[in-house]
């Protein structure tokens, strides 16, 4: 993982026998684990005596260290997580960097910590992210990363867009143990069954919400999920949420890393990748910023055949541009309806409802032309028609 990511037996204080724990494909080493919670609400000088006991509970090499050894600082406060940089100065002057990441109060309801779990060490054995160096009650220690975050405008620079295809490429290739089904149609009828089952405080949000028609919204999942049926698009174990926050650069090193993949799951390979180009829109949420078909080809090539991209036949780039532009739409589906849920529970001040609004108005905008393109490349691919079309009944409300 290179300098700036401390090892894994460096900081637990494990003999070098540890790293043969991970010999054969799908084996992980055990991880250091503490029943301890921290309380994510707490004043970062309150939270540091307990993130010090934290630390000596996972890594006995530092249980004896006084609290002035431990410095502690506030990298992110994103919308799901908290994240602290722990540093530690031993007596003989030895120097690690670490992160603590607490997870944010009701995260639950969007994430599931299981498959999360389950999924790092492997992610983490397979040279992904920051290193798995402990878990504990509500959050986790990871190796730290010295790189600076991406911009959204930085994922169109086509240097960093061939190191993000070409690493993308080698994250599909992972395998992580158990059921290689896919999860995004059951993770959306999920959230939608969350989302149509909510009550605001708020009168106005109330209103606003009452406005929203599920059955109409599980109808678009049902026909949209039924022309993605008809694609075969490959199954691959994605990040599904590869926007600028998760993507890191050191740029001295020229090395790309990708982070936090408590999104991640068996999914469709279009499905990681339209869900990568819509947050090109940014912050701002301009989706007039999504890659046009020769910036999309570019970024297939170097995904398909980083060494030889112009190899690539035009089969294989209009197959990939068909399938990601089909899930374009589900990935607004997916992070609408996970921002009606975010919108009851989230402390966060941002409007959830208006983003909610926001991702389906585009969903709306952009299916005909979506759904247009998929059609007409099915017509001239009957084989795609023999596929079996999965849908899930309309509800009786």
């Amino acid at each position: 993982m290179g300098e700036e990511v401390k090892n894994y037996d460096a900081l637990t204080g494990m003999e070098d026998e540890r790293a043969a724990e991970v010999k054969a494909e799908g084996t992980a080493p055990s991880i250091p684990s503490s029943s301890m919670a921290i309380d994510i609400s707490l004043p970062l000088d309150q939270m540091k005596p307990r993130i010090v006991d934290l630390c000596k509970d996972l890594f006995k090499r530092w249980s004896f260290l006084d609290e002035s050894c431990f410095s502690i600082e506030t990298v992110s406060g994103g919308i799901t997580n908290l994240l602290l940089k722990v540093s530690v100065r031993d007596d003989r002057g030895n120097s690690d960097s670490l992160t603590v990441r607490l997870y944010g109060p009701n995260t639950d309801m969007v994430i599931d910590r299981k498959r999360e779990l389950q999924a790092l060490p492997h992610l983490s054995a397979a040279g992904f992210g920051a290193k798995l160096l402990g878990i504990f009650g509500n959050g986790m220690v990871q190796s730290f990363i010295d790189a600076r975050t991406l911009s959204p405008s930085d994922m169109s620079n086509p240097k960093i867009a061939f190191k993000i295809a070409r690493q993308l490429r080698q994250f599909h290739k992972v395998a992580i143990p158990g059921s290689k089904e896919p999860q995004l149609w059951n993770d959306i009828f999920k959230f939608l069954d969350k989302a149509a089952a909510l009550k605001f405080e708020e009168s106005a949000k109330q209103v606003t919400y009452e406005s929203i028609s599920f059955q109409e919204i599980q109808a678009e999942i049902n026909e949209l999920k039924d022309l993605t049926d008809l694609l075969n698009a490959p199954v691959v174990f994605a990040h599904n949420d590869l926007l600028s926050g998760n993507l890191m650069l050191n740029d001295k090193e020229g090395k790309l890393y990708f982070i936090d993949f408590e999104y991640g799951s068996y999914s469709y390979r279009g499905y990681d990748i339209a869900n990568h180009f819509n947050e090109y829109a940014g912050f701002d949420c301009d989706y007039s910023l999504y890659p046009d078909k020769d910036a999309q080809y570019r970024f297939f090539r170097s995904y398909l055949e980083s060494d030889n991209p112009h190899e690539v036949s035009n089969k294989d780039l209009e197959a990939l541009y068909v399938e990601t532009n089909t899930f374009r739409l589900a990935s607004h589906i997916y992070w609408a309806l996970w921002a009606l849920i975010q919108a009851t529970v989230s402390p966060i001040d941002f409007d959830y409802i208006a983003y909610f609004l926001l991702r389906f108005q585009e969903y709306k905008k952009q299916k005909e032309g979506c759904f247009s393109l998929a059609q007409k490349h099915l017509s001239r691919s009957p084989s795609c028609n023999s596929s079996r079309r999965h849908g899930r009944p309309p509800s009786e409300d």
